[in-house]
C-alpha cells in the first residue's frame, strides 16, 4: 500500500532509540543491563588478548631457544626476591608443587589485570592498553635481570605484549559502539566470532610454541639413549630396611625436588661443558665425554633440604653415580688461601661450598646418574653436585656449568644474602613414619621411622609415649654414615589417644636438639611428635 504523504514509518526500531520488541527507547534498567553485559565482554576480551600474547611469547621463546617466557620471567624474578619466610611458607603449603602453584598464581594475577584492562578498553582503549604495557614492562625487566636470559631473553615478553595490545584493539573497536547503545545482534555475533577466532588461534599458537621449543624433546631423547656405566647392583644393602618404615631407597619419581628453577634448564650432553677456574694452578675445561672417561663412583647418599620441617618429607636416599670432585680439584691445584667453591647452575643459581668438604673422605661427586639411570631433567641432567653432609642450598647445584675456587669473603651465594647461613651442615634429626594419621588397634603396634646425620652417623634412636620414659628402638643395619638409618619399636598400645615422640643420637652419643626451631637460617630442630588414636 502506498505510504500517505507526510507520514513517517515508526514500525522499524532505530538502533539508537529502539527498545526490545516495541521500537521505543530503552529504559534506564535496560541500558544498565546492556552496559553490564558489555563490561563482561570487555573482561573476556582482555583475558583472550592476554592469552593470545602469552601464546605468541611461547613461540618466540621457542624460536629464540630461551626459557624466558613472560610467566617464567616474572616467576623467576619473584623467586629471586622471595624472603626465606615466604619460601618456607610456600613449601609448607604446596610442598614440591610450589613451582606449579607459583605458575598458576602468576597466570591468575595476569589474567585478572588483563580482564580489568579489557573493561577499561571498551570506553578508553589507552587505559586498558596501559595495563598491558605495564605487565609487559615488568616481564621484560624481569627477563633482563636473569643470568640465563642472554641478549634475547626479553624478546618473548615484548612479543607477548605487542600481540596482546593488537588483539585488545580489535576487541575494543568491536565493543566501543555498545557502551551507550543496545546490541542489535550483529555486533554480538561479531564479538563471538572474534572471540572464538582468538581462542582457537591462541590454542594453535600455544601448541606451535611447544613444537618449536624442540630442545625439550631433544634433551628427552638424548637422555633416553644415553649409555652410562652401571653400578654392580641397584639393590639396597642387606638389612637396611626396618619393618614398617618408608622405603630405604627412594625412587627417582618419589625423590623430593626443591630449587629455584621455574623453568627447568634443558641441556644436551653434547653441549654440556664445565669450567673449573679461579684460585687454581691449572684451569680445567670438561665435556660430558671427558667425565665418562674417568673412574666412576657409585654411592648411596641421603640428601636433605634445609627447608625440611621437623618430621618433613624433603629428604630422600638414592644411589648416585659420577666422578669424584676431589680428583678434579686436585688436578686444578687449589690455592692454599682458597676455602670455598662457587658453583653455578645453567639458570644462574649459585651455591657456596666449603672446599674442605670436597677434599675430605666424604666422596663428594659430580653426579650424572641416579638409581642407575641418567639424572632426571628435574634433578639436574646432565650433571649436578652431590655432597654428603651438607644441605642442598650450599652444595647440591643442579644443571652445573661452572665451578670457581675462591674464598667465602669474596662472594655471596644465592641464598646467603637472603638470610640463610653460609656453611649449612645437616643437623641430626629423626622422624616417625608409622603409625601416622591412622587409627590402630590396642595391643602390639609397630612404631617405625628414619633418623639421619649425614657424614656423622646415627648410633641410637629412642621413642617415648605421652612424655614418659624413653624406650630404645631397634636399629636397622647401617649402610653408611652418609645415608639415613631406619628403626622400629614395638609398642603395647592401650586404648585412648596418645602422643609419640622420637629422638636420635649421633655416632658420638650426642642427642638431637629438642628445642623447636624453624628451618631458617640453618635447618629446623625439635622432636617429631605424632598423635595416635588407639581403638
Amino acid at each position: 500500500m502506498k505510504q500517505p504523504t507526510g507520514q513517517v514509518r515508526t514500525d522499524t526500531p532505530s538502533r539508537r532509540t529502539g527498545g526490545p520488541g516495541d521500537g521505543g527507547p530503552p529504559t534506564g534498567q535496560e541500558l544498565s543491563r546492556w552496559r553490564h553485559a558489555t563490561r563482561w565482554r570487555g573482561a573476556v576480551a582482555g583475558v583472550l588478548s592476554a592469552l593470545a600474547g602469552l601464546a605468541a611469547g611461547s613461540v618466540a621463546a621457542g624460536l629464540l631457544g630461551t626459557s624466558q617466557t613472560p610467566v617464567v620471567a616474572i616467576g623467576s624474578a619473584f623467586i629471586d626476591r622471595t624472603p626465606p619466610w615466604l619460601k618456607d611458607l610456600a613449601i609448607s603449603w604446596f610442598g614440591t608443587n610450589d613451582k606449579n602453584a607459583l605458575r598458576v598464581g602468576i597466570l591468575i594475577v595476569v589474567l585478572a589485570l588483563a580482564a580489568i584492562g579489557g573493561v577499561l578498553a571498551v570506553r578508553r582503549y589507552w587505559a586498558g592498553a596501559l595495563i598491558i604495557v605495564v605487565l609487559t614492562g615488568v616481564a621484560v625487566i624481569a627477563a633482563m635481570t636473569r643470568a640465563d636470559s642472554g641478549q634475547t631473553g626479553f624478546l618473548p615478553s615484548a612479543v607477548a605484549g605487542i600481540t596482546a595490545l593488537l588483539i585488545l584493539r580489535l576487541f575494543s573497536k568491536r565493543l566501543e559502539p555498545l557502551i551507550d547503545f543496545p546490541d542489535d545482534g550483529v555486533t554480538r555475533r561479531g564479538f563471538l566470532q572474534l572471540s572464538a577466532g582468538v581462542a582457537l588461534g591462541s590454542a594453535a599458537v600455544g601448541l606451535l610454541g611447544r613444537v618449536v621449543s624442540g630442545n625439550r624433546a631433544a634433551v628427552a631423547d638424548a637422555r633416553k639413549s644415553l649409555k652410562l656405566p652401571q653400578p654392580p647392583t641397584l639393590a639396597p644393602p642387606a638389612g637396611v630396611q626396618a619393618d614398617g618404615a618408608t622405603p630405604w631407597a627412594t625412587s627417582n619419581a618419589d625423590f623430593y625436588r626443591i630449587d629455584t628453577a621455574l623453568s627447568v634448564p634443558q641441556i644436551l650432553p653434547t653441549d654440556w661443558k664445565l669450567r673449573i677456574h679461579g684460585m687454581v694452578d691449572n684451569e680445567i675445561q670438561l665435556t660430558f665425554d671427558d667425565l665418562l672417561k674417568r673412574q666412576v663412583l657409585h654411592k648411596w647418599v641421603t640428601l636433605t633440604c634445609v627447608s625440611n620441617e621437623v618430621g618433613g618429607d624433603l629428604i630422600g636416599n638414592a644411589l648416585w653415580s659420577g666422578v669424584l670432585l676431589k680428583d678434579l680439584l686436585q688436578e686444578a691445584g687449589p690455592s692454599k688461601d682458597a676455602d670455598a667453591i662457587k658453583s653455578t647452575s645453567k639458570d644462574g643459581f649459585t651455591a657456596g661450598t666449603p672446599l674442605s668438604t670436597l677434599l675430605d673422605d666424604r666422596q663428594a661427586m659430580l653426579a650424572f646418574a641416579m638409581n642407575g639411570q641418567p639424572l632426571p631433567v628435574e634433578h639436574g641432567f646432565p650433571v649436578r653436585i652431590v655432597v654428603p653432609g651438607l644441605y642442598g642450598y650450599v652444595s647440591a647445584t643442579k644443571w652445573l656449568v661452572d665451578i670457581e675456587v675462591t674464598r667465602f669473603d669474596q662472594f655471596e651465594a644465592y641464598w646467603t644474602p637472603r638470610g640463610w647461613s653460609e656453611l649449612g651442615p645437616i643437623k641430626l634429626s629423626s622422624r616417625i613414619d608409622v603409625p601416622f594419621g591412622k587409627k590402630v588397634t590396642a595391643g602390639p603396634v609397630t612404631v617405625a621411622g628414619v633418623a639421619w646425620d649425614q657424614h656423622v652417623g646415627v648410633s641410637k634412636v629412642e621413642v617415648r609415649v605421652d612424655g614418659g620414659p624413653w624406650q630404645q628402638a631397634t636399629l636397622a643395619t647401617d649402610a653408611s654414615i652418609d645415608t639415613w638409618r631406619q628403626w622400629h619399636w614395638t609398642w603395647n598400645a592401650p586404648h585412648g589417644t596418645h602422643l609419640l615422640q622420637v629422638r636420635a643420637f649421633d655416632d658420638k652419643g650426642n642427642p638431637q636438639v629438642e628445642a623447636s626451631a624453624p628451618p631458617a637460617p640453618n635447618g629446623s630442630t625439635g622432636l617429631h611428635t605424632v598423635s595416635v588414636k588407639v581403638d
